[in-house]
């Protein structure tokens, strides 16, 4: 017989994991972003208690603004919105709101992979129950993770549909990561890679390009048995590259660096919301769209699909670090698995299939991790946390 603590210990597990049910409408968006908290001298320092707990912050974002491990990181959501336009709109509106708030009590916000000038054992972790529990069970590497990221959420309007679009979805993630690439120094020192905080991230458990999964009630058994043995405390403890999100009913994307410049965070919005349509019809139109993914999914990986034959994870981590390492100068192994393709060409082919021209812009313009580095050798740091600033007229 259960006793009361034991049933709600259970009922405590279960509402740590998601449901099918939340996977009812197509091709909603919203963006969350994660800045930096800054003095007056642009170098990070603890803002989120004043920021988030301890003062009313403007209207737009009441109940959409967080902290996260670090005191000095901060993170926004958009409300769910119905076009790339109204995206835009909100993006803009919630950073300029941010900035305010964060201007009326002594601080600027930044945005970046990793601030340059970010010392992970000079700065306060926050004090928040579940952050002190991720410390105690994690250890180092989330001691040290001062990272900072852009998620896009895509809704998908049914769980299987949101699974096997996540599945396709990481053929093109390292594609985005380069493009997005903007954190070359952490903890004060030029790592020599264009995305630094890609790989920082990837010491937490449960992070990376995710394995392929047979249908959304296998990713769902993943939750549970995670939760239930212990590993996480819930379901936003699995912090893949890609994954379904159980709880909002959207593809999220986890891939790119922050970025200071709007724009930038719209060309990936742009590019994610289309490869979730794009791939949506797709899924519609094949008579059987999950042949690919029987049989070894979770242990070979094999035969993503008829566009990525034979790719196993290890050759999908493999782009990964391409990206990590080159940002911008990457080449990456070609989908037939027998050559390689550069970024430009890649993206060129992207832009294509989905008819964008953000991701195109991104690739023909100066990258974050190289604009970083030419700041500072030019210029200096003082100038270089300057230029991570957001700016509010933007």
């Amino acid at each position: 017989m259960e006793t009361g603590d034991d049933a709600g210990a259970d009922d405590q597990k279960q509402g740590a994991t998601g449901s099918a049910d939340a996977f009812d409408r197509l091709g909603t968006l919203g963006i969350e972003e994660e800045f930096y908290v800054v003095d007056e001298d642009g170098r990070p320092t603890s803002g989120t208690d004043t920021l988030v707990y301890d003062s009313t912050p403007p209207e737009l974002l009441e109940g959409r603004l967080d902290h996260e491990l670090f005191k000095c990181v901060i993170e926004t959501q958009t409300p769910t919105c119905e076009s790339l336009s109204e995206a835009r709109e909100q993006v803009r509106a919630v950073r300029a709101a941010l900035v305010e708030h964060a201007k009326a009590h002594g601080y600027q916000i930044a945005a970046a992979g990793l601030h340059p000038a970010a010392k992970w054992r000079e700065l306060e972790h926050a004090e928040k129950p579940r952050y002190r529990s991720q410390l105690d069970r994690i250890q180092y590497p989330q001691h040290r993770n001062t990272t900072a990221g852009l998620h896009v959420h895509v809704g998908v309007d049914d769980a299987d549909k949101a699974t096997w679009i996540a599945n396709e979805l990481r053929w093109d993630l390292p594609v985005l990561l380069a493009l997005s690439a903007n954190s070359p120094y952490w903890n004060g020192f030029d790592t020599g890679l264009a995305s630094a905080r890609a790989k920082i991230f990837e010491a937490l458990p449960n992070t990376g390009i995710p394995t392929a999964f047979g249908s959304f009630e296998e990713y769902l058994d993943l939750e549970r048995r995670m939760v239930e043995l212990g590993s996480i405390e819930d379901r936003g403890e699995l912090w893949y590259d890609v994954r379904p999100h159980s709880a909002h009913g959207t593809v999220e994307v986890r891939t790119p660096d922050g970025q200071a410049d709007p724009e930038r965070v719209m060309a990936f919005a742009e590019a994610v919301h289309a490869l979730v349509l794009d791939l949506a019809e797709r899924y519609a139109d094949r008579s059987d769209p999950w042949a690919a993914y029987r049989g070894g999914s979770q242990s070979t990986d094999a035969a993503a699909s008829d566009e990525t034959p034979g790719h196993r994870r290890e050759t999908l981590d493999e782009n990964k670090w391409r990206a990590i390492r080159r940002g911008h100068g990457a080449s990456f192994i070609d989908r037939d698995g027998d050559g390689t393709i550069g970024l430009g060409e890649a993206t060129d082919r992207l832009a294509d299939r989905l008819g964008v021209e953000g991701i195109r812009r991104l690739y023909e313009s100066e990258s974050g991790a190289e604009r970083q580095r030419r700041l500072r050798e030019e210029e200096g740091l003082d100038a270089l946390c300057a230029a991570l600033l957001l700016d509010p007229d933007e």
